[in-house]
């Protein structure tokens, strides 16, 4: 049985992230991986979202991530999609491609399978990054525990958290 927030904490922080973003009339793209637009779907459950979502971008496969978010093949060679390099180019592609304000970026492992000792199953990767007025590109790591289904949903809030995080003043 999965752990993790229910669809309402979700969508309670989705409409908090949604007022915050309108705020400050801010536009947010998604570059989810793991989550498989899970933030995206989080995100326009919240009513009037078109006012504040920009895009969203499924990017499961390196080759997606290469050739959507321009996210190049050197630093998943290098780095790995499960990582800061991989995320933060996903973050700055997806604000590059859609000229929104801020971009939230996720990729991780999700399980059952996929880990390995360096980068165990419930491994994930955020990245955030904006255009000038959002400050500075960031990313976090955090190790969530739970089956496939649980690492999702912490992934999800926790994106929604830093989505939160950025917007307020």
């Amino acid at each position: 049985m999965s752990q993790g927030p229910s669809d309402l904490s979700l969508l309670r922080l989705a409409r908090r992230a949604g007022r915050a973003l309108a705020a400050r009339d801010w536009r947010v793209a998604t570059a989810e991986s793991c989550t498989a637009g899970w933030v995206a779907k989080a995100l326009t459950d919240v009513p009037g979202s078109s006012g504040w979502v920009e895009a969203g971008y499924i990017v499961y496969s390196n080759a997606a991530k290469m050739r959507d978010l321009k996210v190049s093949a050197a630093t998943l060679r290098r780095h790995g999609a499960v990582s800061a390099a991989a995320v933060l180019a996903m973050a700055r592609g997806a604000v590059l491609a859609t000229g929104a304000d801020l971009a939230i970026a996720i990729s991780g492992i999700a399980g059952p399978d996929g880990g390995t000792v360096e980068k165990p199953v419930g491994t994930v990767w955020f990245g955030i990054a904006g255009r000038q007025r959002a400050a500075p590109a960031s990313a976090t790591l955090q190790f969530f525990s739970g089956d496939r289904e649980a690492v999702r949903r912490k992934s999800v809030a926790c994106a929604l958290q830093l989505i939160l995080q950025r917007t307020l003043p």
